[in-house]
């Protein structure tokens, strides 16, 4: 097993563990992998082994070297990273050199991480799967039929394949807790008002209503924490966070409390899926948690809303992207069906549904261009809706379900699965601390069993069902909204980690897949 961020971190501060060798285990593993997985696609290598032999003086100097003291840290490809490339997977931005570090690039540089390098993005960063003509196609650790999710998968593969033992993504549509699950890792997502986007390229620059984030990717949840401190260190926050745990975080609201449920909104769950909340349910239930299950239909109420936000500019800021170039064929699909305008789409989802394809009619009728009145209406509908589920979510400290209907996609398949993320929308629309940690496998009963259809949707999740034994299933943990209080603003954050540190403290051996099936 790979070492993880803190054990690199307390070695290099105790004297340990040289940075050095540290980085040489990261760039060894980077070379046996790097083959098969393609994720690290603009490594720094050289620079990285002077920055580790410059935090090795400081240390024989006496110098504080900071909480991520020779950590090797990969980031995604959208945050600048001096003389990198921020390309987007798009040919006509190859030549896009960042002139500075982002700000969280230059937080964890502060905190004394060595970055090695960005990892791979999907095209404009506009698909759950990871794959561009600029730097190929990165591949699922374990399976390469599979890709690693998105749009933070190149990051999420060199995590599982034990290249790095932490990472920076972004989400705005899963792009954090889709691919953790997929490749078996644990994945965390802070609120906006704590740490934003970091300074991430912005590719959606006119969407106002809710807004990407960054956060972490890492095999441990202690990990994702102490890159969590680094960030919100000398911000308005708190400047760490205590050690605490779930049951004593709650402790003044009679302990903690967890609403689960297993749905998956459009596209029903994989039965590895449900097996995984439950589970999941089991061993906060073990550890003294009230769970108590709620009606997954708001969670899909929330996706659609979700969507409809997304895409009611019709795709006009990813289009100006893509200014003297095409996109990829499944990115130009979804620019194609985001920018019907909304009189043609009750005919086109007629057309689809007598075809056979219902779920992707309903999303025809859900989404598309809004102005005006009806962009305005939209508004109203996310504001009540944010209302009643908060009085619904109101006596409970945290919510597990899942982050994906599926496990790991097959290549080519994002497009027409776009909805199988339809979980993790909930947490972006209301803009909810979020994680993901890895609960299970599939196992090889779970492989079928979904009813026979003609729905394109649901023919392409019996393909990503079959061949799927072995491929890690996760569960998310979303912060209940209103858990802050004045005291503990970050206690929303501190409750999901916690509750993560008990779903990962009480899992079974053998969940992780962050060294096998590369290399």
């Amino acid at each position: 097993m790979a070492a993880s961020a803190v054990s690199i971190a307390e070695g290099v501060a105790a004297g340990e563990v040289r940075p050095t060798t540290a980085l040489a285990e990261h760039v060894a593993r980077h070379g046996e992998t790097h083959p098969a997985l393609n994720a690290l696609v603009q490594p720094r290598h050289a620079e990285a082994l002077a920055e580790a032999g410059r935090l090795e003086q400081r240390l024989q100097a006496g110098e504080d070297v900071g909480p991520l003291a020779g950590v090797p840290v990969s980031v995604k490809e959208c945050f600048a990273v001096s003389g990198l490339v921020t390309s987007l997977g798009i040919p006509t931005r190859r030549r896009a050199i960042d002139v500075a570090d982002a700000p969280l690039v230059s937080s964890l540089r502060a905190a004394g991480a060595i970055i090695v390098g960005k990892g791979n993005v999907p095209q404009a960063m506009y698909l759950h799967e990871t794959d561009n003509p600029v730097w190929g196609r990165t591949n699922h650790p374990r399976d390469a039929t599979r890709g690693p999710g998105g749009s933070s998968g190149g990051d999420a593969a060199l995590v599982a394949a034990g290249v790095v033992p932490l990472a920076v993504g972004t989400d705005l549509a899963g792009s954090i807790r889709q691919p953790a699950h997929a490749c078996g890792i644990s994945g965390f997502l802070p609120r906006s008002a704590v740490v934003g986007d970091g300074g991430a390229f912005d590719t959606v620059p006119h969407l106002t209503v809710v807004r990407p984030r960054a956060g972490f990717l890492a095999r441990e949840v202690n990990d994702l924490a102490r890159a969590f401190e680094v960030v919100v260190a000398g911000s308005s926050f708190a400047p760490r966070l205590p050690a605490a745990d779930a049951m004593s975080a709650c402790h003044s609201r009679g302990g903690l409390r967890v609403a689960w449920w297993d749905d998956a909104g459009p596209i029903e769950p994989s039965p590895a899926v449900r097996r995984a909340v439950q589970e999941a349910v089991n061993r906060l239930a073990a550890a003294g948690a009230e769970t108590v299950r709620l009606d997954g239909r708001l969670a899909e109420e929330a996706a659609w809303l979700h969507l409809a936000v997304l895409s009611a500019d019709g795709g006009a800021d990813i289009r100006r992207l893509f200014a003297g170039t095409r996109p990829i064929p499944p990115v130009a699909r979804l620019l194609r069906l985001g920018g019907l305008p909304q009189w043609l789409r009750p005919l086109v989802a007629s057309l689809s549904q007598a075809r056979g394809g219902g779920i992707e009619a309903v999303a025809l009728r859900a989404t598309g261009p809004r102005h005006g009145a009806a962009l305005a209406a939209l508004d109203a509908r996310r504001i009540e809706f944010e209302t009643r589920f908060a009085a619904a979510a109101a006596p409970y400290d945290a919510l597990v379900c899942p982050v994906s209907a599926l496990p790991a996609l097959p290549h080519g398949a994002a497009a027409r699965l776009v909805l199988a993320a339809a979980p993790c929308l909930l947490a972006n629309l209301l803009d909810l601390p979020a994680g993901t940690v890895p609960i299970t496998r599939v196992r090889p009963n779970e492989e079928v069993g979904r009813a026979v259809s003609r729905d394109p949707v649901v023919l392409a999740a019996a393909a990503a069902d079959r061949n799927s034994r072995g491929l890690p299933v996760g569960v998310q943990v979303v912060g209940a909204p209103g858990a802050g209080t004045a005291a503990d603003p970050l206690r929303p954050e501190r409750i999901v980690l916690d509750v993560m540190r008990l779903l990962e403290q009480n899992s079974s051996n053998g969940t992780s897949i962050s060294t096998t099936g590369v290399g």
